[in-house]
């Protein structure tokens, strides 16, 4: 198959785009758990150029998506030519995921594998493709164990690829978001401890779509009990937040949203900043195949 509008001549990086796309194609059909976000992007691409028709992406929509995320999505999906399924998932509807434990993120991933494995013959597939690559191995992830439960292979784990070279093999394929900072949902900006209800992630999203409208591009509004917010970006940002001017119109704009109220992290943005709080966890291994 021809290798489409691939830009890149370093031999280690073709080697990394070789050994993915020829893991994917030992899988048989495939279908990707395709969020749109940078790292499923690529697993999609690479499906394309393994298997062509034979692959198909899923987007699962549900009250923890950011605002934007799917039409994203779906551009990237048309753009690469990639079949394209949505399904609403309704991990809400979970006591255990609304309490938002520590293993929150098992209980959203377990209802969307769960439901991908159900739908095997219908889409025509063999296998779930993830998007997880090895950086995710070093931090706290449940969701990895309800992809263990549900057969779901991991092909940049796999390929021992992690957050650099998947943003390589991005922008060699001319993916437009090869550089697109990490969204993950927005239930993971809600304290561990605090319910997540969609109410607060629709809250946590306004929030964070006026901050975008300000020009910022890596931040997160992240929820504490009694309707926090803790604002992170990165600190070069932060003087622009503690303008006279822009601090006003912030916290106006959030306590119309339902905060009561607005506090600026001075450590800056860091990424999974709650899991900081929790003991080292063992994480799912590679799969083995």
């Amino acid at each position: 198959m021809s290798r489409g509008t691939w830009t890149e001549t370093d031999p280690n990086l073709i080697a990394h785009r070789d050994q993915l796309v020829d893991t994917l194609r030992s899988y048989g059909k495939v279908a990707v758990a395709y969020s749109g976000g940078i790292d499923s992007t690529v697993v999609a691409r690479a499906a394309i150029e393994a298997i062509g028709e034979s692959a198909v992406a899923v987007t699962a929509v549900s009250d923890s998506l950011a605002s934007g995320e799917l039409e994203e999505a779906t551009a990237i999906a048309e753009q690469i030519h990639i079949r394209h399924r949505i399904i609403r998932t309704d991990e809400f509807a979970n006591p255990e995921y609304v309490r938002n434990s520590p293993d929150r993120c098992y209980h959203c991933k377990s209802e969307l594998y769960g439901q991908l494995s159900r739908m095997l013959d219908e889409l025509g597939v063999d296998v779930i493709a993830s998007g997880a690559n090895t950086d995710d191995l070093g931090d706290h992830r449940p969701g990895m164990r309800a992809a263990a439960e549900n057969g779901v292979r991991h092909p940049l784990q796999e390929c021992g690829l992690g957050k650099t070279e998947v943003r390589a093999l991005a922008k060699a394929w001319g993916l437009p978001t090869w550089d697109k900072p990490a969204t993950p949902c927005l239930s993971s900006r809600i304290a561990y401890g605090v319910e997540a209800t969609p109410e607060r992630t629709r809250m946590i999203d306004q929030a964070e779509q006026w901050l975008r409208r300000q020009g910022l591009r890596v931040l997160r509004v992240r929820y504490h009990d009694g309707d926090l917010a803790r604002v992170e970006v990165p600190l070069d940002d932060l003087p622009r937040l503690v303008d006279l001017q822009t601090r006003g119109e912030l916290v106006a704009a959030f306590r119309a949203l339902g905060f009561k109220f607005v506090t600026l992290d001075l450590e800056g943005f860091r990424s999974g900043s709650f899991n900081g709080s929790l003991p080292l966890v063992s994480l799912t291994p590679l799969v083995k195949v």
